[in-house]
């Protein structure tokens, strides 16, 4: 019994002291472009969950500007605490500079709350949702307005990115049951490079219809990938409808449309744990749908970027 707790408490130091401070650069290869379009590259950003102190993982966030991202596309989720705003604007930083789009999650509109641990494995259908005090959503939205990035709360935008058009839509958090998704159906424009719409919970109702209406590519957050995992089991929960296997990363959604699900960069501050699922953003390269890969082509970008986090660990 004393090696069973002394190995819970040392998993639990691991999760809480080690893991959730692991920033890690997740990248996917997504054929979802029109034939003949060029490649774009998305960087895909969520659950930040932004406390003022969090510097590291502020300083991260803006170094991945290096990676020279065609569009940043935020799913929402950035704040923890009323006095956030100005600590996210830091994080993002540079990449302000970037084309972007946005959509907003529950902990943009209203602050945590301490919990008892156990009701995030508790069913759904069981939970209650518990709000904290509003958060100043306004002032970040207002920010990001600002730097050129585009709200897609209930909008259907197009987009010239990098010399092509693009098409993008998305809704308000289903989490909270704030989406309206009849504001923006319809089939999406059959002439864009690619269609993508953004959702902060990847809920399947909402997939569905972004599926229906022609969208090539749905971005989402929420999951925190499952934040605790077991290796070889994967994701113990979603925290919405969609399945476990899809908590985080890339997958296909019907026969026509993509998922990608970022198990996000940060945690509630009364549950600052991840375990075998270190905090992420994803550098997304959307090839045409003929697109054949070249094996031996590397990214000079990247390389230099993840040669500057070694650098950056080994200094300090």
């Amino acid at each position: 019994m004393g090696t069973l707790a002394a190995a819970g408490v040392a998993g639990v130091t691991y999760a809480s002291a080690i893991e959730r401070r692991l920033w890690t650069l997740r990248t996917a290869q997504l054929p979802v472009l029109q034939p003949g379009s060029r490649p774009l590259r998305v960087l895909h950003i969520s659950d930040l969950h932004m406390l003022p102190g969090q510097t590291s993982k502020q300083r991260w966030v803006a170094s991945l500007a290096a990676l020279a991202p065609d569009l940043v596309v935020n799913t929402g989720d950035n704040l923890a605490h009323p006095a956030a705003v100005p600590a996210v604007l830091r994080a993002f930083g540079p990449l302000l500079n970037v084309p972007g789009v946005f959509v907003f999650g529950s902990n943009d509109y209203f602050a945590p709350k301490p919990k008892n641990p156990a009701r995030y494995l508790m069913p759904r259908g069981r939970k209650k949702l518990i709000h904290g005090p509003e958060l100043p959503w306004q002032d970040l939205r207002a920010a990001f307005i600002e730097h050129g990035w585009h709200d897609l709360t209930h909008q259907r935008v197009p987009l010239q990115v990098a010399g092509q058009s693009l098409f993008a839509a998305g809704v308000d958090d289903p989490h909270l049951q704030f989406d309206r998704y009849n504001e923006i159906a319809g089939r999406a424009d059959a002439s864009a490079a690619v269609r993508i719409g953004l959702t902060h919970s990847p809920e399947p109702r909402i997939l569905d219809a972004f599926a229906s209406d022609g969208y090539d590519l749905v971005l989402a957050g929420h999951t925190h990938g499952g934040q605790l995992r077991v290796p070889g089991i994967g994701a113990l929960v979603t925290n919405c409808d969609l399945d476990r296997s899809r908590a985080r990363g890339a997958s296909r959604w019907g026969a026509d449309m993509w998922l990608h699900v970022s198990a996000g960069l940060g945690t509630s501050p009364y549950a600052p744990v991840r375990f075998a699922c270190p905090p992420e953003a994803s550098l997304l390269t959307l090839v045409p749908r003929d697109w054949k890969h070249d094996r031996t082509q590397r990214d000079s970008r990247l390389k230099a970027w993840r040669r500057g986090q070694l650098n950056s660990v080994s200094a300090r």
